[in-house]
């Protein structure tokens, strides 16, 4: 059902911007016809909002991978260098929860660990809403910041790094649905010490999960019912176990191999001293403004970044 709302939600956005496009033709046309040209202005300006949107989603249908629509759960630590990164880490907090703000998701802080000093030392935040997780993925890896230092009473320049981690958010729960053809049933009568026979009927149940071969017998019970009970109760732990070492073994893929949040891995350099620039090593895409980067405007980063095919 889930699935089908957000099918259901992508044509209706794609049949929106179809009639907006018929609309402002509809009206060009009439224009046209009629020689009135007082609204060119008005037309023009419809006509770039729609462009601006047919291509924002036309990057969606770039996105890759098969969690891309979930939120995400983002994490944040800072690298060597004490408050001074541990202010940074609590800046790039700070800008990527401005950034769901802007976007209308939803930024919960999941759990933090407070600097010594200032700042923090990491955090993690749950980012919630529809495709959080393929535009964040962009953000995996190391951020460099280069400042006067609030921190120094020399007020020197430092370089800071914080290393940002980004996993797609699942299902908390794990839906283990046992079909009843995957399941082998046999009976036997219970044994005691030594391996002589306690019981006269076959009450011992073991049971058998074929597609992965998992074995449970249970015979404690004087009930056959019971210990096939108990026997299924046990296997769909397994199973559950089994699901969740999966899932983590996923996450695990998707995070990437360590990265040391240092000097050689930055992904991207915020530059407010000697002169103000933030941009990004992996598209080269760069602005002047990093106040309005630091404020949680980073789309255009973002952009860059998935029209430059890395998140393929």
């Amino acid at each position: 059902m889930r699935q089908l709302s957000q099918i259901k939600d992508t044509v209706a956005v794609w049949r929106d911007l179809e009639q907006r496009a018929e609309a402002i033709y509809d009206l060009i046309y009439v224009a046209i016809d009629e020689d009135e040209t007082s609204m060119a202005d008005e037309f023009a300006a419809a006509a770039e909002r729609l462009e601006a949107d047919v291509e924002e989603r036309e990057i969606l249908l770039a996105f890759s991978g098969q969690y891309v629509k979930n939120s995400a759960i983002l994490s944040i630590h800072a690298g060597a260098g004490g408050k001074e990164s541990q202010d940074w880490a609590e800046m790039l907090m700070r800008m990527y929860m401005r950034w769901a703000e802007h976007k209308g998701y939803k930024a919960d802080i999941l759990k933090m660990s407070p600097g010594d000093e200032a700042g923090i030392k990491s955090v993690m935040l749950d980012i919630g809403g529809d495709w959080a997780y393929g535009y964040l993925k962009a953000e995996r890896g190391v951020h460099r910041l280069v400042r006067l230092s609030p921190f120094d009473a020399d007020h020197g320049r430092h370089t800071s790094f914080a290393l940002v981690e980004v996993l797609p958010e699942v299902e908390n729960d794990v839906d283990i649905d046992i079909s009843p053809d995957d399941i082998k049933f046999e009976t036997f009568r219970s044994s005691g010490p030594g391996g002589q026979n306690v019981q006269k009927n076959s009450t011992a149940v073991r049971v058998t999960h074929v597609p992965t071969g998992i074995v449970v017998s249970c015979q404690d019970e004087r009930s056959q019912y019971r210990n096939k009970e108990i026997a299924l109760k046990i296997l769909k732990a397994q199973l559950l176990e089994r699901e969740l070492e999966k899932k983590a073994q996923e996450q695990a893929r998707l995070k990437g191999e360590h990265i040391t949040a240092g000097w050689g891995n930055q992904i991207r350099s915020y530059v407010l001293h000697p002169y103000k620039m933030v941009k990004d090593h992996r598209t080269s895409y760069e602005t002047s403004n990093p106040d309005a980067v630091l404020d949680g405007y980073i789309d255009d980063f973002l952009m860059a970044y998935l029209k430059s095919g890395h998140n393929r």
